[in-house]
């Protein structure tokens, strides 16, 4: 496959939607890590970062396109993973974000926390803590 510099074809390169692109790039520096990849637009309207091997692409809001603060709603999920969770988890809070689930160890094997940004979207961010068999936990495999 062909290799563009510009977007990583190997991941998921999810869009998140913030109100001020140039403060979510501080915000999620500071708070989470992430480091810039580059920025577009004067002012800035769109962004990639990456923690480690997750890559994020930040859109400005627009008709059509809102972050949760706007929309009054959750939009997504993400979870990213993280090679020392419990450092990170200090971090974030020190930083001011919103936990919204307390550093723990979950049913299916991971060690994780739940945790809002300035703009409403939420991250787990995890490690993995032990490994699980969906079915240990309560889940059904589904049939190939």
């Amino acid at each position: 496959m062909l290799k563009n510099r510009s977007v990583p074809t190997d991941i998921l390169l999810p869009h998140i939607v913030y109100r001020d692109v140039a403060s979510a790039i501080a915000w999620l520096t500071a708070a989470f890590g992430f480091v810039e990849h580059y920025r577009c637009g004067d002012p800035v309207d769109g962004a990639q970062m990456h923690l480690g091997d997750a890559w994020i692409l930040l859109a400005s809001a627009r008709p059509g396109r809102a972050s949760p603060v706007n929309a009054g709603h959750c939009t997504q999920s993400l979870t990213i993973f993280v090679d020392d969770v419990d450092a990170h988890y200090r971090r974030a809070k020190a930083a001011g974000a919103r936990i919204v689930e307390e550093l723990n160890e979950t049913a299916y094997g991971e060690r994780q926390y739940g945790v809002e940004d300035f703009e409403g979207h939420h991250w787990l961010f995890s490690r993995h803590a032990r490994d699980v068999s969906p079915a240990d936990w309560g889940a059904k495999i589904a049939e190939r």
